[in-house]
């Protein structure tokens, strides 16, 4: 192993070669940059291809046709770049195409602040680009040393679901120097717990079958295989045709691959203090959740019943974390409330869910113990000037 003092960036960039990806393409825009400038230095070291392309649009594009010729890919941008996703994403998810797409977050609406978090792109990772009839799978790592583990995972899920992954992580992430492990052998790479997947391929000339199965291998163009690949509904063969008999199957296996094999990720997520059914639980995910575990310790500490759940798989939205009767205070780095609505959604009947956005920074753990006391009191929240919103 080796040990290095350096950023999340660094760390993904890692990730992505440990599990195999040797293209990248992707257009600068902070805090995602340096990102590419990492891999601009590795790829040519393994092997592997580096792209700048003229804008996040044809970058995503250029993730797919390299991903259909065989190789692993991944892009990186930040929220202003992953709506420019839209388009090519769906045509990865309608084409089960493998890609990793990391999302670094800063606060917005549009370009708002570069050098500022943020998580604005909750939903749009469950709803990146047009039409429905599909499932997203979207990891948010908390740390720059579990950046490097969730971008190998989404790797990992990405070959066995064929689909697009989102890595969601954040500025801070991102940007942040923190003490970063390395492995540099195979034995050590399994000790990390990293789940690698080969990249095959389905020689064709057919499409996939109309099942929900794990480890069909993509598609791949080229090398003789006859194969055919469009966006469009596919038969089975893999021509476009334009009836609804064959969407069903087409959108059922675009669903359910995905639903029927939760248990793949499911165990991402990490709770504290929850084993005495807490009379309130915090809810968080990405960086504001390591300040949220620092005030919940605190508020042990102080004899308050209090307990933290972090989610890591974001979508699917693992509504079974919500099925006891509570209060929960849900804590984000915006002031509109988007992971929030799905705890509401989610939560058992008669919880009470609460809601604690900051907008740039991170919350205080003055202002969440407060919001802490406030809660087993039976007290109203309410905002704080311009730095927090609560409700």
């Amino acid at each position: 192993m080796k040990r290095f003092l350096e950023t999340g960036n660094f760390s993904i960039t890692e990730g992505a070669i440990i599990a195999g990806c040797r293209f990248f393409a992707g257009y600068p825009i902070t805090p995602a940059t340096e990102l590419a400038e990492a891999m601009s230095l590795r790829l040519p070291q393994m092997g592997g291809v580096y792209l700048q392309a003229e804008d996040e649009c044809a970058a995503m594009h250029m993730c797919i046709g390299a991903s259909l010729g065989g190789m692993k890919t991944m892009t990186a941008t930040s929220g202003p770049g992953f709506i420019l996703y839209a388009d090519p994403f769906g045509w990865a998810l309608g084409c089960e195409t493998p890609v990793v797409v990391v999302n670094s977050g800063r606060v917005g609406p549009v370009s708002g602040i570069t050098g500022a978090p943020g998580q604005g792109e909750f939903y749009l990772t469950r709803y990146p680009t047009q039409g429905g009839n599909f499932e997203t799978i979207t990891l948010a790592p908390n740390s720059a040393q579990e950046a490097m583990s969730m971008v190998v995972e989404a790797f990992y899920l990405s070959e066995r679901l064929r689909m697009p992954v989102i890595v969601l992580a954040d500025q801070l992430i991102t940007d942040g120097f923190e003490d970063i492990t390395v492995p540099e052998t195979e034995d050590e790479i399994k000790e990390m717990g990293f789940r690698i997947w080969p990249r095959t391929f389905h020689k064709g000339p057919d499409f996939y079958p109309t099942t929900d199965a794990l480890d069909i291998p993509p598609v791949q163009m080229g090398q003789n295989t006859g194969a055919l690949c469009s966006d469009w509904t596919p038969t089975e063969e893999g021509y476009d045709i334009e009836e609804v008999e064959a969407h069903h199957k087409h959108a059922y296996r675009l669903i359910y691959k995905v639903r029927n094999n939760r248990n793949l990720f499911n165990h991402l997520y990490e709770k504290r203090h929850m084993d005495d059914d807490p009379d309130l639980v915090v809810v968080s995910y990405g960086s504001p959740s390591r300040v949220v575990n620092t005030a919940v310790d605190k508020a042990r500490s102080m004899g308050l019943k209090v307990g933290a759940l972090r989610l890591i798989n974001l979508w699917p939205f693992p509504d079974e974390h919500f099925a006891t009767k509570t209060k929960y205070l849900v804590v984000e780095l915006n002031w509109d409330g988007q992971l929030v609505r799905e705890v509401q959604r989610a939560a058992s009947k008669d919880s009470r869910v609460h809601f604690m956005g900051t907008c740039g920074d991170l919350p205080t753990i003055p202002d969440l113990l407060e919001s802490f006391e406030k809660l087993l009191k039976n007290q109203p929240l309410k905002r704080k000037g311009w730095v927090v919103e609560e409700w």
